[in-house]
């Protein structure tokens, strides 16, 4: 089955191809995909403007389509399904996919299934070249979502914890743009970190011995105080370096902590990690060095996958849609959608 994945959740557009034939090949299945960022439209604004995320992805998505095509040697009539975000995300943004994908599939009479758009990061890391086992715990950390799940099948999904303000990478945008870093946030704080020192300051860690739920307003009230007391915070580099990754080691600490204390609550040893903050580099080597000591191992999706992309919408739609599931006509977006509401497959 080749199943066309479609991602326009928020500020990415991305469409890949994947092929359950070619499953057990170095690729996983995935025949092909691309992916535009909006990134630099919306680093005037520091932060995602909705109506121009939305514009933007009516205006690539022929094109993209084109462009994936050429790349796997295809045709549109080669595609057996399409898989779409449906949620949660920007209302403007899951309709441009959703209206483009269902109408895509009614012109070539073939199935259609919108797919939540955290389930396919949950699932993303089984299409790495060693795929996870279920059951695992799974954390999934971006910049609008934090959550700790027991997954213990596709669609059979347990909330251990979740943040109960702002999301991780959220945070991280945040604190970013108070040390007059770009957008996003994620990665130029890390790259700000590497030259500073992760105990310079002393940083809360909020909700720590507090169950498994999140809280990460108090981090970014804590850095917003620590700049405006720091002398020479806006000039002096290694004082911003050393902001960067004391904040950093901070947030990182507690989710660390958090999926430790997961594990054992959840009696698994296997924990996956994915979203777009996953692909930081000292959350996985913490990550490893702490799951080691309790004989607990860490699967990541590839690189490529960890950020939004058509490749896990198109993964997650190819196994709801061997199950025999799919959507009728009519077009539905949800904005807010708990993962605990999906069916099981």
């Amino acid at each position: 089955m080749k199943v066309l994945g479609l991602e326009t959740s928020c500020d990415e557009t991305g469409l890949a191809i994947f092929d359950s034939e070619q499953i057990n090949n170095d690729n996983q299945g995935l025949v092909g995909q691309v992916l535009y960022s909006q990134i630099e439209l919306h680093a005037l604004y520091g932060g995602v403007v909705p109506e121009l995320a939305s514009r933007d992805h009516i205006r690539k998505l022929v094109p993209l389509l084109n462009e994936l095509l050429e790349q796997c040697d295809m045709s549109k009539n080669d595609i057996d399904a399409i898989a779409y975000t449906k949620g949660p995300g920007l209302i403007g943004a899951l309709m441009t996919g959703a209206l483009f994908g269902r109408s895509l599939a009614y012109g070539l009479d073939i199935p259609a299934i919108g797919i939540h758009h955290m389930e396919g990061h949950l699932l993303a890391p089984l299409m790495g070249a060693n795929p996870p086992a279920f059951p695992f715990v799974s954390l999934l950390v971006s910049g609008g979502h934090t959550l700790l799940i027991a997954a213990h099948g596709v669609g059979q999904y347990e909330i251990l914890g979740e943040s109960i303000d702002d999301a991780a990478g959220e945070c991280f945008d945040k604190a970013a743009k108070m040390l007059g870093l770009p957008y996003p946030g994620g990665p130029n704080i890390a790259k700000l970190a590497e030259a500073g020192n992760p105990d310079a300051y002393a940083l809360p860690r909020p909700m720590l011995h507090r169950g498994l739920d999140f809280s990460f307003s108090g981090m970014k009230t804590a850095v917003h105080n620590l700049i405006k007391d720091t002398a020479g915070s806006d000039s002096d580099p290694q004082i911003r370096a050393d902001i960067a990754a004391s904040f950093q080691h901070a947030v990182v600490d507690t989710l660390v902590k958090k999926c430790v204390k997961a594990l054992k609550q959840a009696g698994m040893s296997r924990l996956v990690i994915a979203g777009g903050v996953s692909a930081n580099t000292h959350l996985r080597e913490m990550l490893e060095a702490e799951l080691a000591k309790i004989n607990a191992t860490v699967h990541y999706a590839p690189p490529a996958l960890c950020t939004d992309n058509g490749a896990m919408i198109a993964y997650a739609g190819f196994e709801r849609l061997q199950a025999g599931q799919s959507d009728d006509l009519a077009v539905s977006c949800i904005p807010r959608w708990p993962m605990t509401e999906l069916p099981a497959v």
